[in-house]
């Protein structure tokens, strides 16, 4: 049999739809349900067994200014000034026409959701951009949040829905953005927070004995819970287990895909397009040794995201001859992470959002040295780790505090009180020595560089100021630390013995360094021409923030607006194959 014949008789059986979606994130499910919404037939299909991608362990966090959300809090923003903030963050990556596209069809995106699906938000009055001092920067009125969800309403898909990340989870259980985690670490503090976290607990431990999981869906858990449900509402089918192949392009266009299903070949033929929502490459190695200049062999890189993110839409659209951006100054949305050991023994990826905020927590490198303001955004901080790294040494900073500050805010995967520390210092991953020089021997730091510093900050730590750095200076910095704590919520002395330090290296939120796309999200090739058919969306598009991070939600404010785009276009786009 001929390689042609085979391959003709793999492909035997069809499935024929209006739009194809790979991928089952928020990018994804968003143009899924707009597409079926609007009439079309759709299908997803999702290569990982689990349903969610990214989005099912992300915080769930959208960045879209110009909101209903914001205007019922009474804030009213010209769309120029939030245009003026992403100018000034993009720089010389600034993309006027999707930039304007995101920020006109964001509002009425969520909107649409809100109005016509089971998607729901909640907006806190005052959450400021990560860059709030800057020209078009706002104190609020532009992150918002998935609301919980009661898992229950997915019926039996529940147990195919992607769990959040392990480290992010208090037993299990999956903690609400905001007053929640407040609560859980005022516990031992406030008899209103005791008694909510005992409530809390409880239903949790009802859940799993009756459903085998936590049925309170929060964060990015409740955004692809409430998206899944939207479309499964819609009856969109979803495939798991199911990876593409390839596309089938024929004359320039594209078609459909080749998928995987129970081992058997299926050509998909997509009447209208195909939308890539692959997740980005977070576990590509070669992609990130390519990309990732602090990953020189690609493996020097340790990324919180799904492991089946390798990069597949990528791919995919440059062998229809798409293009992957390659000149933003950042391939990705760098975050500080630091690498633990469950108790089963595997390995997990711990991002660094809110501790390095906290009143007596400071970072230094390997040489006890301080380089940063600890306060200030993740995507920033890694890029100050970097400029501190010494040339050949690997780049990797440690978070120090001392043991009151431990066990009253935790830091990284270690709880506060009344949790126990033992494991993580069984394992390694946090360091303690009854004196600085003792810290620094048993994590490998420089005693007198270590000592130096924490002297010298202490000596204007008690009356709350940072000198060097001017950590609690900026709005987003006092936003993270602790607002009961003062003069400054973001400083406190290290004076309190045994101290404690855990070593941070690179890791990301999502890559973006995606497929270049036109305004309606439409795959363009190397002249920069539309590829009839493909979509990119979500992180397999290139990212509209020009390589920079300016507030919670920038990758999934855009990833439900561009797919909500992309499903318009499908369902609006005339019949142009038709009349040719």
């Amino acid at each position: 049999m001929t390689d042609n014949a085979q391959a003709a008789q793999e492909t035997q059986e069809t499935y024929d739809c209006d739009a194809l979606v790979i991928g089952s994130g928020c990018s994804g499910l968003s143009a899924a349900v707009t597409a079926a919404h609007h009439g079309l037939k759709v299908l997803v299909v999702e290569k990982e067994p689990r349903f969610g991608g990214t989005t099912a362990r992300s915080g769930g966090w959208l960045w879209i200014p110009g909101t209903s959300l914001a205007k019922a809090w009474g804030i009213e923003e010209n769309p120029d000034q939030a245009k003026t903030y992403l100018r000034h963050e993009a720089g010389n990556s600034f993309d006027a026409a999707r930039v304007d596209a995101f920020l006109t069809e964001g509002p009425k995106a969520v909107d649409f959701f809100t109005t016509r699906t089971a998607v729901r938000f909640d907006m806190p009055l005052t959450f400021p951009d990560y860059h709030a001092e800057a020209p078009g920067g706002a104190q609020g009125g532009r992150s918002m949040v998935a609301r919980p969800f009661d898992g229950r309403e997915l019926g039996p898909a529940i147990k195919h829905l992607g769990s959040p990340l392990p480290e992010l989870t208090v037993f299990g259980m999956m903690l609400g953005s905001g007053k929640e985690i407040v609560h859980f670490m005022r516990a031992t503090r406030s008899l209103t927070s005791a008694i909510y976290v005992g409530k809390r607990l409880s239903r949790h431990a009802g859940d799993v004995i009756r459903h085998g999981r936590g049925m309170t869906l929060t964060n990015g858990n409740a955004l692809a819970g409430r998206l899944a449900k939207s479309a499964f509402d819609l009856n969109v089918p979803l495939w798991l287990d199911a990876p593409v192949r390839e596309l089938i392009v024929e004359n320039g266009a594209v078609h459909g895909a080749i998928v995987m299903r129970d081992g058997r070949a299926i050509r998909v033929n997509a009447r209208r397009g195909v939308v890539l929502a692959c997740g980005g490459f977070p576990h590509d190695v070669a992609r990130r040794q390519k990309m990732f200049p602090h990953a020189p062999t690609g493996k020097e890189h340790y990324s919180p995201g799904p492991v089946g993110n390798t990069g597949d839409g990528l791919r995919l659209a440059e062998s229809a001859g798409g293009r992957v951006e390659d000149t933003l100054p950042n391939a990705a949305a760098w975050v500080p992470v630091s690498v633990t050991t469950r108790k089963d023994g595997s390995k997990g990826v711990m991002p660094h959002f809110i501790d390095r905020a906290k009143p007596g927590v400071i970072a230094v490198m390997r040489d006890g040295r301080r380089f940063a303001n600890e306060g200030n955004s993740y995507h920033d901080f890694v890029q100050e780790m970097v400029k501190a790294a010494k040339p050949g040494e690997e780049i990797a900073a440690y978070l120090v505090c001392d043991h009151q500050t431990l066990r009253k805010y935790g830091l990284g995967c270690v709880p506060p009180r009344p949790m126990p520390l033992r494991h993580h210092l069984n394992t390694g991953y946090l360091k303690r020595g009854a004196t600085l020089a003792e810290l620094a021997a048993q994590a490998g730091i420089d005693a007198k560089g270590l000592e130096a510093t924490v002297a010298e900050f202490n000596k204007t730590a008690e009356e709350g100021r940072d000198p060097l750095f001017g950590k609690g200076s900026r709005a987003y910095n006092r936003y993270q630390g602790d607002a009961l704590h003062g003069p400054n919520p973001c400083v406190a002395p290290l004076d309190h013995g045994p101290f404690y330090a855990i070593k941070m290296v690179i890791g990301d939120l999502g890559t973006y360094a995606g497929i270049v796309t036109d305004a309606q999200a439409r795959a363009l090739d190397a002249q920069r021409q539309v590829i009839p058919g493909l979509y990119a969306v979500g992180n397999d598009m290139a990212s509209i923030m020009g390589g920079n991070y300016p507030g919670a939600g920038i990758t999934l404010g855009p990833a439900l607006t561009f797919g909500y785009i992309a499903g318009k276009h499908l369902a609006g786009a005339a019949a142009e194959r038709s009349a040719a």
